[in-house]
């Protein structure tokens, strides 16, 4: 089967890639560094010649007021494109709780990319995943300086990226689920607590305060970013991840 995967060369893309590649199928990955821009369209036509599913795994480079102007080009874009070309499945990797955070425009972004991969001409499937752990030190790295980090206590449930890859690519090469499906890691945290554990790990002798207006996660509040009933569970713990 041949699967373009745009957004192919990043963090999940080429997992996704190296996956589909190994199960026998034509994986192609595709970003700005092999010629595709999904806001301007090109190279986009050429990507999905031939192409049986679509995995767009992009996003744009900054979270800030922006995150929308951009979800909603990109998926028009892709939509268009993937209609006039034939393809049968259009997938896409969302965030757990999106639709649970509305004080953040990022999250606002995504659920209204959902919201149109929905509404539009190409069966489609959604995957939301929690944070990654790759993602957890470059969250920290937001709110610190050489004494301290910041973090408020906003409960999550990180996942692994190669846990998250194998979802994306189990779903790419199943019927379109019409739908959405969750994935999340085993074990929930808050995030002050996530950062004295990565900090233990890393021997970093900085101190941790807890600070509830901290960083992009302070919009979220509660269980906003837990995984809810259903969700698949994946296996791999942060401290497992941490000593790898």
């Amino acid at each position: 089967m041949k699967i373009a995967v745009i957004g192919g060369t990043g963090l999940i893309g080429s997992r996704v890639v190296e996956i589909l590649r190994a199960r026998g199928h034509e994986a192609a990955p595709h970003s700005t560094s092999t010629g595709l821009d999904l806001l301007t369209g090109r190279g986009l036509a050429e990507a999905l010649t031939d192409a049986a599913v679509v995995v767009n795994l992009t996003k744009p480079r900054t979270f800030d007021d922006a995150s929308p102007a951009f979800f909603r080009t990109t998926t028009d874009n892709l939509l268009t494109t993937a209609s006039a070309a034939g393809v049968g499945h259009t997938v896409i990797l969302s965030i757990v709780g999106a639709d649970r955070v509305p004080g953040s425009v990022y999250y606002r972004g995504k659920v209204l990319q959902e919201d149109l991969l929905k509404a539009g001409p190409v069966p489609y499937s959604i995957v939301r995943a929690t944070q990654f752990f790759e993602f957890i030190e470059t969250v920290m790295s937001w709110t610190s300086d050489e004494h301290t980090v910041r973090l408020p206590a906003v409960l999550m449930q990180p996942v692994a990226a190669d846990d998250v890859a194998r979802a994306v690519a189990d779903v790419s090469v199943g019927a379109p689920l019409r739908g959405t499906l969750d994935i999340a890691g085993p074990e929930v945290f808050a995030l002050d607590e996530l950062g004295r554990i990565t900090l233990a790990a890393r021997g970093d002798h900085r101190a941790v305060v807890t600070d509830d207006g901290a960083g992009l996660y302070a919009a979220a509040s509660g269980d906003a970013l837990v995984a809810k009933e259903g969700a698949v569970i994946a296996g791999t713990t942060y401290r497992e991840w941490l000593t790898r």
